[in-house]
């Protein structure tokens, strides 16, 4: 974290306060920019759980960079249909 500091930059990973002192301290979490990552992140999150529970993709069945490169584009538009769906019926 302190290198990251001396570059100039602000760390945005998730704070762990729970039953500890966390390493992300008031400097990081104090900003509005920091709220708006941590909303993103679990966006992005979302995404990739989804991915792994529904779209089977914890444990490949496939061998070999091409195989795995297009079931991961199979999935993830598969992903992007049911969200579109989603969307659409709200």
């Amino acid at each position: 974290m302190e290198k990251l500091r001396e570059a100039n930059v602000t760390p945005h990973v998730a704070q762990n306060d729970t039953r500890r002192k966390s390493a992300i301290d008031d400097r990081t979490t104090r900003h509005i920019g920091y709220g708006i990552s941590q909303r993103k992140r679990k966006r992005i999150e979302e995404v990739f759980g989804w991915l792994k529970s529904v779209g089977l993709l914890r444990k490949l069945r496939h061998r070999g960079i091409a195989k795995v490169r297009w079931i991961f584009k199979f999935t993830v538009a598969a992903y992007n249909l049911v969200r579109i769906r989603n969307l659409v019926t709200v």
